[in-house]
């Protein structure tokens, strides 16, 4: 107690020194700051406890950077021995966005001599997730699953769920182990997460490649969208006041994409008859009886992306004669053209088309594709230059063809892609005969990376 008096009273020193050092009177301060005149007399005289917005305001307008006096401030959220969580929740958030590390860790070992203040911890990473700070409320979530006495509370499952989410990046082998570290957890989650965690392991397992596992969990989300939308149908038609289910998109979305991304993983496989059948799943789901506008934008956006599958399905059952077809419909829509040239580029390794006229004529946009830094579409391009290496070496063209190779190999070493490293370096190990000196420097520095 004498400790916690000790510093608080050198916390409301330190402000009162500052005070003085400025020449600023009560009401100055009071002006600068923004903080009430008769609350910022009774904090400095420790009449009141002082909210970490106060702090920093105060700090500001002293020119301090923040954090000033975080180290100071953590017995404004313990009174006599008690938690303030109104305090602590903020101090705790500010401390992980500017990352003061020992403020949080002495914070937390002394809210931790209390079980019950895990949920604390929860609040702090919920705020930090939704705010968009995911690095943050790792360590947070990360408390909760180590301190949580009940596995099967939502509070656990839902950590578990986050932690999933916010480890998601371009690290292939720490995707795979953060999927893993959930996948037993999805099912224990309350039913309006289950589908956002449905919707997000297919999501990692497609990024991965690993297309069973996307299907097995497509066939889930289908499963689950559908019995949740004859649930909130049957409510509807009840007459009784309900709450709907709340989830980050809109219901259809989830049952759309049980049906595309099935679709995708068949076709990924080579199924593409079997592929085509699930794409009439989503191709008009102008049925759905729960639609408002925002579920109507996004039938019309699964009506386009089943368009498209089906033209990339003919066209790799070797439909070459619909390529002009499949081009216009590119043309119409550019939001499709990434996926779409790395159909076009699939096909023509595939059936022998020459497609030179289609790469003059869209050389700028490929171009750009390495300009995107998010992992589809780095996987994506990945694809995209393995093929455009084994068509160039269709033609004869050996040195564009090893720059593809190499291109391939650069971008799989970024994303920790081995699998896609290692059909590369295959094929570039094939025309070894045919690199030149730049060629050989590039490829052993990517190996001796790879190796570090």
């Amino acid at each position: 107690m004498r400790l916690q008096e000790t510093l608080q009273q050198s916390l409301r020193s330190e402000i009162e020194k500052h005070q003085k050092q400025n020449s600023y009177t009560l009401l100055k301060l009071s002006e600068l700051s923004g903080i009430n005149q008769g609350h910022l007399s009774d904090i400095i005289r420790n009449n009141r406890p002082m909210t970490i917005g106060q702090l920093d305001a105060l700090a500001k307008t002293f020119g301090k950077p923040p954090g000033w006096l975080y180290e100071l401030y953590t017995e404004e959220c313990f009174v006599n021995e008690r938690v303030s969580r109104p305090r602590v929740i903020p101090y705790l958030i500010r401390c992980a966005e500017i990352g003061l590390h020992d403020c949080i860790q002495q914070t937390v070992s002394r809210l931790l001599e209390h079980r019950k203040n895990v949920d604390i911890l929860f609040s702090v990473a919920e705020q930090l997730f939704e705010s968009g700070k995911h690095k943050e409320s790792v360590p947070f979530y990360n408390l909760v699953i180590e301190n949580e006495k009940d596995c099967h509370t939502d509070r656990f499952a839902i950590s578990q769920y986050r932690l999933f989410r916010a480890l998601q990046g371009i690290d292939a082998e720490e995707n795979w182990k953060a999927v893993i570290r959930f996948e037993p957890y999805r099912n224990r989650l309350p039913e309006s997460y289950q589908l956002d965690g449905l919707l997000h392991l297919r999501k990692a397992c497609f990024m991965l490649q690993k297309w069973k596992e996307v299907e097995k969990y497509a066939d889930e989300l289908r499963a689950l969208a559908m019995r949740v939308y004859q649930e909130e149908l049957r409510k509807r038609k009840s007459g009784k006041p309900f709450e709907p289910l709340k989830t980050e998109r809109h219901l259809v979305v989830y049952y759309g994409q049980g049906f595309l991304a099935k679709g995708v993983a068949l076709q990924m496989q080579g199924l593409y008859e079997e592929a085509k059948k699930y794409i009439q799943g989503y191709a008009d789901l102008d049925w759905f009886e729960l639609l408002d506008d925002v579920g109507r934008r996004e039938v019309e956006r699964f009506k386009l992306w089943a368009k498209a599958n089906l033209y990339t399905c003919d066209l790799l059952l070797g439909q070459t004669h619909i390529l002009d077809e499949y081009l216009d419909f590119l043309e119409k829509n550019p939001d499709e053209l990434r996926a779409g040239l790395l159909t076009v580029m699939e096909a023509a390794c595939k059936y022998d088309i020459d497609i030179d006229h289609v790469l003059e004529r869209y050389s700028k946009e490929m171009r750009r594709f390495c300009e995107h830094q998010d992992q589809v579409n780095i996987t994506r391009f990945i694809n995209f230059c393995y093929y455009k290496a084994e068509y160039e070496l269709k033609k004869g063209r050996i040195n564009q063809a090893l720059k593809e190779i190499l291109c391939c190999l650069n971008l799989a070493d970024r994303l920790k892609d081995h699998q896609a490293f290692k059909r590369c370096a295959a094929l570039f190990w094939e025309l070894r005969h045919h690199a030149t000196e730049q060629h050989e420097r590039v490829y052993h520095k990517l190996l001796r990376r790879l190796s570090e």
